[in-house]
């Protein structure tokens, strides 16, 4: 399942239209008419690839008000030449959706044209080559699909497959923010994280870093949002609603991506197996990890306090709360809310993570690493 995804889509299916009429220049098809979108002047010029699935479409949202940043267009696999504001009123962005023509509007000899940066929203497979051809022309590309966030290869391919791009995979840089702010500064290509992976990793950080995981259990829930747009039986809401939905419950995609952060914090434990298991509740967005941990050591609850602390008093989007996290405390915030608690019963470490899938779970994450990238405040357009 991917929140990325877009109604009409096919897998393997870039979306890229060479010579296609558009134009991605100011006063052209799709330009605000005389109001909405306020930035300063010189500020980079972004488009979002995919903008009519839920992860794209928020994030031309969140664009499109975004001081620092020009959305200089939209583009989509399905609803061409309709308004994305008529396909999601809501989010109220006046820009056309388009086919992407990459050669057009990387074009600066056209009045109005060339881009600095692409948000891009595909399904994996279908993502990697449109970042590729985008990267060919320059263009700095935050991917919200999976083809990136893999270190591995290998591991890659043995959750999705064969991978379009491989050559572009060293200079991927992992887009969790808090974890790897100064790689994202200068990177060229930022691999979005998945929501889960997002909400396991905040959570389990600190833990892993002091060496204190010796075994872990995950248990996610997730609202039905994180199914994407197109529907499913799993989505509909005779299924959906009233009912608590587990998939994938021994091989879910973004197990080897947990493991690999978490590997990458703690270098001297052998590779670590996550028990993963994503559940949907009948919620439209919205996201709780429960983390159960073993610990290679007795801990206290004052030490586990001092550790959490230590790592996030200093993070703007990170909250540590007395009492267990909640998905409405966080909803349509880029915001990750933890609660961390020790079991004297068991000596298990029990952390709760709560966040909005779609925001910092996907596209607000995405315009925080935008921000980190082209040296903005990394709460610009967030807060």
């Amino acid at each position: 399942m991917s929140c990325v995804s877009e109604p009409g889509s096919t897998e393997g299916d870039h979306g890229i239209q060479p010579g296609s009429k558009q134009s991605f220049a100011k006063g052209g098809p799709g330009a605000r008419p005389g109001s909405g979108q306020s930035f300063a002047e010189g500020s980079p010029r972004v488009i979002v690839a995919g903008a009519t699935g839920f992860a794209g479409a928020l994030a031309a949202h969140l664009l499109w008000r975004h001081p620092g940043f020009e959305l200089a267009g939209v583009t989509g696999r399905s609803e061409v030449g309709r308004s994305l504001e008529e396909v999601y009123p809501r989010y109220r962005v006046p820009l056309t959706i388009e086919e992407l023509d990459i050669d057009r509007l990387t074009n600066e000899s056209e009045v109005g044209a060339g881009i600095d940066a692409a948000v891009v929203a595909y399904p994996h497979a279908a993502s990697a080559p449109v970042v590729a051809a985008l990267r060919a022309c320059g263009v700095r590309v935050c991917d919200l699909s999976a083809d990136f966030r893999l270190r591995e290869l290998a591991t890659y391919e043995q959750w999705y497959g064969t991978h379009p791009h491989p050559e572009l995979l060293a200079e991927a840089v992992y887009g969790l923010t808090e974890l790897h702010r100064e790689a994202i500064h200068d990177a060229g290509l930022v691999a979005t994280p998945g929501c889960y992976p997002t909400a396991s990793t905040l959570a389990l950080a600190p833990l892993a870093r002091a060496g204190l995981i010796a075994d872990l259990v995950i248990d996610a829930k997730q609202g039905l949002s994180g199914a994407g747009r197109a529907a499913t039986w799993q989505t509909h809401f005779s299924n959906g609603g009233e009912n608590i939905l587990p998939y994938n419950i021994v091989h879910h995609r973004h197990t080897p991506e947990i493991e690999e952060q978490l590997d990458e914090l703690d270098p001297t434990h052998p590779r670590l197996r996550v028990q993963f298991t994503p559940h949907l509740v009948p919620l439209d967005q919205g996201e709780l990890v429960d983390c159960y941990v073993t610990p290679t050591r007795p801990v206290t609850q004052d030490e586990l306090n001092a550790m959490y602390e230590g790592a996030y008093m200093a993070e703007r989007f990170v909250e540590l709360a007395p009492q267990p996290a909640e998905v409405r405390d966080v909803r349509e915030t880029n915001i990750c809310r933890l609660h961390v608690a020790l079991s004297e019963h068991t000596g298990k470490i029990v952390v709760l993570s709560a966040i909005d899938n779609l925001w910092k779970g996907t596209s607000s994450q995405a315009v925080q690493n935008l921000n980190v990238m082209f040296g903005l405040p990394e709460a610009e357009g967030l807060a």
